[in-house]
Parts: C-alpha cells; sequence; structure tokens
C-alpha cells in the first residue's frame, strides 16, 4: 500500500530545483546591479511567488502524491498535472522580473523564433497539444511503468503550462502579453480546445489505462470507472475555473482601457 513515508529525493529532482533557486537568488542578489536598472530593489513579493513555484513543484512530483497518483488514483494523479499546470507555472512566470529573462529573449539571433513560439495561437496549440497527445492511453501508461518518461511527461506539462500563461503572464517587454481582448479570445480558444480530450476522458466506454483499471482500491466506493470520471470531471471543472477567472480578470482591464480611452478622446 502506501508509504506515507516515502518522498522523492533523486538528484536531477532536488538538485534541479535548488539549482533553479540558486540561480534566482544569485541574479536578484550579487548581480542585480549589472542586471537592473540602477536602484532596482530587491522584489520580495516575485521571490516569493518564485520559491512558491519550486516548493510546489516539489510537492506534485516529490510528496508520497506521486506515488498515489502513479499507482492507485488517476484522479489524484490529475491534480498532481493541475499542480503543475495552474499555481506552479502561474507563480513561476510571475516570479520573473523583466530585467532578469530580457538579456535572453531580447537576442537578436533569438528572436524569430520566440516570436513565433509566444504568439498566442502558437501557446495555446502547444498546450492543447502537449496535454492531449499525452492521455492517450499507450503513452499514458507507458509514463505510469516507466520512471524516465514519466519524468518526461511531467516536465513537458510544466513548460506547455508555461507557455499557456505566457500570454496573459509574460515579464518581457520584447514578447509581451497580448492585449485584453486578444486574452479573452485566447483562453476562450484553449477551453474549447480542451474539450476532446475532456470528453474522452469522461463519456468513454472502458478504462483507458490498464494500470487503474488492475490497481489496488484505496476506496472501495471508488472503482476504476468511478475513478476516471472523477479525474475527467477535474480536469474540466478545475480547468474552466481558472480560465473563468483570468478571463475575468483579462475582461475587467480591457474596460479599464476602454474607460481611459474615452476620457482621452
Amino acid at each position: 500500500m502506501i508509504d506515507w513515508r516515502h518522498w522523492h529525493n533523486e538528484p536531477y529532482l532536488v538538485g534541479g530545483l535548488i539549482f533553479l533557486g540558486w540561480l534566482y537568488s544569485i541574479l536578484a542578489g550579487p548581480w542585480r546591479a549589472r542586471l537592473a536598472p540602477a536602484g532596482t530593489p530587491f522584489d520580495h513579493s516575485r521571490a516569493a511567488c518564485f520559491a512558491g513555484s519550486l516548493i510546489l513543484f516539489y510537492l506534485a512530483v516529490g510528496s508520497p502524491l506521486d506515488q498515489i497518483g502513479e499507482r492507485f488514483l488517476f484522479s489524484a494523479h490529475m491534480f498532481q498535472h493541475q499542480l503543475l499546470v495552474y499555481p506552479c507555472a502561474i507563480l513561476f512566470l510571475v516570479g520573473l522580473p523583466e530585467w532578469m529573462v530580457e538579456p535572453v529573449l531580447a537576442r537578436p539571433a533569438l528572436r524569430p523564433l520566440l516570436c513565433f513560439l509566444f504568439n498566442p495561437l502558437i501557446c495555446g496549440l502547444i498546450y492543447t497539444l502537449v496535454i492531449s497527445l499525452w492521455h492517450m492511453p499507450d503513452l499514458y501508461d507507458l509514463a505510469l511503468r516507466q520512471k524516465t518518461v514519466h519524468v518526461l511527461e511531467h516536465v513537458m506539462f510544466f513548460g506547455s503550462a508555461l507557455f499557456y500563461w505566457w500570454p496573459l503572464l509574460s515579464p518581457s517587454r520584447v514578447h509581451p502579453p497580448a492585449s485584453p481582448a486578444v486574452q479573452m479570445l485566447y483562453l476562450l480558444g484553449v477551453v474549447i480546445g480542451m474539450t476532446p480530450i475532456f470528453a474522452y476522458l469522461v463519456f468513454s466506454d472502458s478504462i483507458l489505462y490498464p494500470t487503474y483499471e488492475f490497481a489496488p482500491r484505496l476506496y472501495p466506493e471508488l472503482d476504476a470507472a468511478a475513478d476516471q470520471l472523477l479525474a475527467g470531471t477535474m480536469m474540466k471543472i478545475v480547468g474552466l475555473m481558472v480560465a473563468v477567472a483570468a478571463l475575468a480578470w483579462s475582461f475587467w482591464r480591457w474596460s479599464q482601457e476602454r474607460t481611459a480611452s474615452g476620457r482621452s478622446s
């Protein structure tokens, strides 16, 4: 059964998170005077967001939640992925100040590629395709059986989530967020694009992933079919709630801009 004392401490996970935290500390501390405009103070709120992202990432993939999602419950695995896609990715981007990312993003050699990748249409496609393809039965079940593939899956989920949130939360002036009006259309488009995979999970007549079909039941009343239905419902409901909240924020910004332009005219 579940070993609640088992936390992942692999060097690539713990070392990678420590390296990101160390790099952020160096850039925001001793190197801030070289990279940031003169007099730029240390932004405690952004640093807290970035640290929160790293902590949540570890809790998502390093805590016993990973064991539950990998061996027992599809719904627990879905919750794990939603932690990566929503709070982890959002806090990561919010934690990055403009001056920290601009030296890389503003490089002339990278600008054409990044302009293409950060286009809202491409960002939405990357996110939708990555999430949808990884939920195909053969690939998803392979990730449950092979640790390396599972790690790749989580990295790609987090990476695609950064693309998903870029048109709304970009810290860059060279590749800025989309306008509020475009953001609203973008969010609606992603919700529509994610509907087929939600329907595939919820309305399937069979259990899609053998690992969960034959897994020991932690809760007798939550059989494999109910677990799959719960996971698919979580995907749609949580994703829709987050999208509606983001859409409301974009609508508020759009209305503020319209009001300001009306006053100026």
